[in-house]
Parts: C-alpha cells; structure tokens; sequence
C-alpha cells in the first residue's frame, strides 16, 4: 500500500551500488526452509538471506568516502548517474552488529532499531538460492505457509513477507555495468514504482534526486523501479492484510517522473496497481478477529497458510482464487468472511475484488492492471521472497491498522509517527520461521474451528495434509467400478466415488479428503 522505504541514519550509505567493495566480508545469513510434495513429505532447503542494497555501505571504489550521506549524493563522486555507478563500491553487512538481523535455523528475526557505531531502522532481505541468485517462485496451485511472532510489532509498523518480480540475478545479466547483483541485494522493485532506490538498471538514480524533508536519509529521484507485487503478509499486532497487485508488465522495469505514479506521482498514473485487492479482516467488518487476545491472538507465535488455487486445478492455469488461514495451538482457523454489504466471501477472487471496490468507492486500478492474471504471469516468471520490517515516513502506517481512509484497525490517527516510534518502540522485533511451500493442504496440520469461513482446499491431485493426529480407516464396500488406487474416494462436499476398486481402503486422511490407498 505504501512505499517500502529505507530508514538509516547518517554514516550509513544507502544505495543501490554496481561496484563491489571489499571492506566488509559479505557472508550471507543461512536460512532454511521446506519444500512439501505431499502430507509428511517434506524436504529441507539450505537457503540464506542478503540484505537489500539500499541499506548497505556505498564508498568510492578508492577508499571509504561516502557516496550518498544522509540524503545527499556526494557531488564529487556523483556528478550524474553513470560516473556515480563507476565511482561508487557497495560493501558487505554486518547483519546482526549493524542491522539487527540474526538467523537461527529456520528462523529470521528482524529488530527495528539498531545501535552500535550507527544507528538502523529496520531491514528489507531477500531469500537466496545461491550466493549469486534470488530464490524464485511460482506459487500456482501451490500454497505458502509460515509462522510468524508479531507480538511485539505496535501501531505504525509493519512486518511485511511479500513476493517481488525482481530479476533472480539482480539484473546482473541484462545490465552489464551491474557488478554486485543478487549478492549485495540489487534490483528491488514493487507496485508502489519506488523512487527512493539508489541504484537502477546498472545505474544511479542521482540526476533530479529531491531530498526527503521528512527523513534525513532518504528522497527520490526521476527513475523508480516497477514490477507485480504479491504481499503475502503485512502485519503488527493490531492488522493484517493480504494484497495482490498486479501491472501491466509483470517483470522489473524502469519508470520516469510521474510516470511512475504509485506512491510519488499521479496515484493512477503508471504501469502497476498501487492499492491492490485486499483483505484485511477489521476492514471487511469482523473487528473481533485478528489482535492480542482474539481469535487469531497476536500475543502468541501463529502459522499463516495462503493457497494459490487455479483454475484447472494444475500448477500452469491462472489464478482463480488467493485463499488465507491460520493454525494456533494446533488449531485450524478459517479466515473471517465479509461482513460488508455487497461483498461476500473469506478470500481474493475477482468478484471479490469487483465487488469489494465498487463497496468501498475505489478506483479498481487492480482490475485495470491484469488483475489475477497479471498475478499468474508474474509468478509463472518467477518471484523473489522479500521478508522485511519498516515504518512508514509517507502516512504513518494508518493503511494498515487505523481508519485511513476507511477503518482498518483500532490504532488512533495520531499513531505511527516514525520520529517518536524510533524512540518509544525502538526495541520492537519480528520473527519469521518454519517457511513451507508446496501442494495445496500438504505444509500444516491440526484440528479444524468452526470459527471463520470455509476450510483448506482439498485437492484431487494432491492429498491435503491430515488435519488428525491418527487418520482413522474407514472400510467401504470393494467393488471393480470404485476409484482407482491414490485417488479421492470421500471428504466434505465430495460428489464422486465413494468406494475403491482394486480391493483398495478408503481412507479419511481429514475431514475434507479421503483416498484409496
């Protein structure tokens, strides 16, 4: 919803930077995650995140002078963008020293204000394939689960995990000026055509850079960078919200002055989708839903599922619906269903979002921009996992979790201040771990609420996860015209064979899936 923007206090370069330093060792932080094909089936991932360049150490490739300071480019160094790109070496992190990032297994913890020479707020990280190469992914019929701690996350932050159409390689290949790539955390890119980064297409974004007079270490410059955007989870723990938004080229490129609309130009004016269809549980009318103490209690650890179902129920067709659960103490807990006059349901569809827009009198730029089309192309392309942590200099987070401009949470209008959350919140953290991914129903478990909407998807092709400790076996008749070996033979809202043939059981492996085995 709004820029994601970079907050760092002077001292620390922030750049995008196409030379590499050699200062600072970059040695990026392990992070594993799971692949799952089936219920129990998964396989662990040696993965690693990079921090994003535009927090990073930008110096002349001769020493250690700053390239950019504050938010000012260093006129010697940075006459124009492409003496800057050739001037300027970008270095390694010391992420838990300078960046408060650690990473433990499995688990990436983010602090949102960081002391030590300098002083940092916040992180944006990527996950790594290898050290030269973004984790891609395409998540059709495919779902995502993870879980995630926002307990200590107040008003006006935001623990955002999102998927970004940034070049796996950082755009090493199709700039060759661009040396440091995916490594040093090159290419961002999002719906929101951000102005504030650094560095773009192997160059720097100095010509017309404006100082941002809210924030001494930020402003914006005439590029910004644009691609299709899937914001699995932005949260505290006050609101959540789950926003597709969708442009009219999926992949990074690069926009011009208001051109770039989004949140520094005529809002509606460029490539991408700035709003997004989104759901935010107190939004959509159930204020009883998501935050300390309720259904789903924020002042605990939770698992967060969203399935990407198709069309045709196969992993090329194009997504059809974007649906959310979560699990706490080994609950299953749908998520809540609309309460909005004229819009119904618990997940993103187009009718969803048709209707949702026309409720809330919203431009429909989402729709105008491929909507859940342009979502399945941007995926079949491949998308990188940004996990992050911010505060919001543009409008205090109040999209998020207060009433701006409809009712999105119960944090107050005055709340989110960056200048006094810095200082009253400096200690606030979130942690991501246990990330899933793979076929729909096969990355969680537990016993399903009847509280919230419709449950997990099943899926004929794919057994779903058991949602019972034990899944019991159930004897049915053996005939020749039965389902055949592996193949659905019960679950709710099943219509099909109910038996098996081939003297096959059926077995329930959860309320909503049985199979012949």
């Amino acid at each position: 919803m709004s820029s994601k923007l970079a907050s760092i206090l002077p001292f620390i370069a922030v750049a995008y930077a196409q030379q590499i330093g050699t200062l600072t060792t970059e040695t990026h932080p392990p992070l594993t995650w799971e692949k799952c094909t089936a219920p129990g089936s998964c396989t662990t991932v040696a993965g690693s995140v990079t921090m994003d360049s535009n927090w990073r150490w930008l110096h002349s490739t001769s020493g250690s002078t700053n390239c950019y300071t504050g938010n000012t480019w260093n006129a010697a160094l940075c006459p124009n963008d492409t003496a800057c790109a050739a001037n300027c070496a970008l270095d390694g992190a010391d992420y838990s020293g300078t960046y408060g990032v650690t990473a433990t297994g499995n688990a990436l913890k983010i602090d949102f204000v960081t002391k030590s020479a300098q002083t940092n707020v916040g992180a944006r990280l990527f996950l790594m394939a290898d050290e030269t190469h973004y984790q891609t992914f395409d998540l059709r019929n495919q779902e995502f689960t993870f879980d995630v701690d926002v307990s200590k996350l107040p008003c006006g932050l935001n623990g955002a995990l999102y998927m970004s159409g940034m070049a796996a390689d950082g755009g090493v290949s199709q700039y060759p000026g661009n040396k440091a790539g995916a490594k040093y955390g090159v290419g961002y890119c999002d719906s929101q055509c951000p102005r504030d980064l650094k560095f773009i297409n192997g160059v720097a974004n100095v010509d017309g850079w404006v100082p941002d007079s809210n924030s001494a270490n930020s402003g914006i410059g005439n590029h910004g960078s644009c691609c299709a955007e899937m914001d699995i989870w932005e949260a505290n723990s006050i609101s959540a919200a789950l926003t597709p938004h969708s442009c009219d080229t999926v992949s990074q490129t690069m926009c011009t002055g208001d051109a770039c609309g989004g949140a520094t130009g005529p809002r509606y004016g460029g490539t991408c989708d700035p709003d997004g269809c989104d759901f935010n549980s107190y939004r959509m009318g159930d204020t009883t839903f998501y935050g300390p103490g309720m259904t789903v209690n924020t002042n605990s650890v939770f698992t967060v599922v969203t399935q990407y179902l198709t069309a045709d129920g196969t992993s090329t067709g194009t997504i059809s619906e974007i649906k959310r659960f979560y699990v706490q103490n080994g609950v299953v807990i749908p998520n809540s269903q609309s309460t909005i006059s004229g819009v119904s349901g618990n997940s993103i569809t187009e009718s969803f979002c048709k209707a949702q827009k026309a409720a809330f009198n919203n431009t429909n730029s989402f729709d105008n921009h491929g909507g859940l089309a342009s979502m399945s192309s941007a995926m079949e392309a491949g998308m990188v996992l940004v996990l992050s942590l911010w505060d919001d200099y543009a409008v205090n987070m109040l999209w998020l979790d207060s009433d701006y401009p409809d009712a999105r949470g119960t944090c107050p209008t005055t709340s989110g201040v960056p200048a006094t959350i810095e200082s009253t919140d400096a200690s606030a953290y979130v942690i991501y771990s246990n990330i899933k991914v793979g076929a729909i129903n096969s990355t969680f478990s537990g016993t399903t609420s009847s509280v919230g909407g419709s449950q997990p998807s099943s899926s004929a092709s794919t057994p779903p996860s058991s949602v019972t400790s034990t899944p019991p076996t159930v004897s049915q008749p053996v005939t020749t015209t039965g389902a055949a070996h592996y193949a659905q033979c019960g679950g709710i809202n099943w219509a099909g064979a109910t038996t098996c043939a081939g003297g096959y059981t059926c077995t329930v492996l959860n309320p909503y899936f049985s199979q012949c085995l």
